[in-house]
């Protein structure tokens, strides 16, 4: 769906990220992980009660690594991380789009098992942010990928974040309520051009 045809639809303008350079990280690709992603010293202002608590953090990530195609980056500095991102192949029975609550073009939501990757997490340390860190974090996880096509949710109430992932060339889809305690997500999609 093109931003054209999201005419109707609310939209927020797109703030510009900034970005300032800083030292390259070098990542550990990762299909299973060797201690909890929520114990990295990581900055998690949104780990808390409910939809953002550790158990459900837990829960999604331990439902993404029995997922066929799940995969991990974890970007360091040195010898400490600062970030991670992780993510699974959508298969043919997810749900993944069962709360979407915008209508879709069709077919834009058929999965196949092997059509689209889901990004499910992307963190980096405050200290790295605005240095282009979790987009070479993003690159790094998405090299490679068979997929046609990458997936992410970001909440509404982040439209920075919204602007940066379209600034990567996501396009919106639509509007997501994955979990009835969640809060609503807009769902975007990025075409793999066999990165």
């Amino acid at each position: 769906m093109t931003r054209k045809e999201n005419a109707g639809l609310p939209q927020s303008p797109p703030p510009k990220a900034e970005r300032r350079p800083g030292p390259a990280p070098r990542f550990r690709r990762r299909t299973v992980l060797g201690r909890p992603l929520h114990r990295l010293p990581l900055s998690r202002p949104r780990l808390g009660a409910d939809f953002h608590s550790v158990a459900r953090f837990d829960e999604r990530l331990g439902w993404n690594t029995e997922i066929p195609g799940f995969a991990a980056v974890v970007g360091y500095l040195d010898d400490s991380p600062i970030g991670y991102a992780y993510g699974c192949t959508l298969q043919e029975t997810t749900r993944w789009w069962s709360g979407l609550r915008t209508p879709a073009a069709d077919g834009a939501t058929s999965e196949t098992g092997a059509r689209t990757f889901a990004l499910s997490e992307l963190m980096v340390v405050e200290k790295v942010r605005g240095t282009g860190a979790a987009r070479q974090i993003h690159d790094e996880l998405l090299q490679g990928r068979p997929e046609e096509r990458a997936t992410l949710l970001v909440e509404r109430d982040h439209p920075k974040v919204r602007a940066l992932y379209e600034a990567w060339g996501y396009a919106w889809l639509g509007e997501v309520l994955p979990f009835p305690d969640a809060p609503l997500y807009d769902a975007l999609v990025l075409p793999l051009v066999h990165r």
